[in-house]
């Protein structure tokens, strides 16, 4: 499958800073979860937050994660505990599904008039 199908895609986009990439978000009242995209190669700086826990969709994935670099495949599921820096690099094609302990880690982007 190439790319996320509708169902997904028709979720609210989230409001991120980040190049290349579109998130779709699902939030409830005690936790998030985010559909990532990337259309082209990109990264996501040194952060921290809640904890995060993600599942590798199809493509590649470089995530550091308190000082720790590796690569996850289509298949594979990582865990970010609390509070611990983590950094980023999503190769082009790459899909994510990663779920937050935050419902208001992201929040929808928000839409002009028109």
């Amino acid at each position: 499958m190439a790319g996320f199908p509708k169902i997904i895609r028709s979720l609210p986009e989230a409001d991120h800073p980040f190049r290349d990439i579109a998130l779709w978000l699902l939030r409830g009242p005690t936790a998030s979860l985010i559909f990532v995209e990337a259309s082209a190669d990109s990264v996501v700086p040194e952060h921290s937050h809640g904890a995060q826990w993600g599942v590798v969709v199809s493509g590649d994935l470089v995530l550091t994660i308190g000082g720790k670099t590796r690569t996850y495949h289509a298949g594979e599921e990582y865990f970010i505990p609390a509070g611990v820096p983590h950094a980023a690099k999503l190769r082009a094609g790459v899909r994510v599904i990663d779920f937050f302990d935050d419902p208001n880690r992201y929040r929808p982007k928000a839409h002009g008039p028109g």
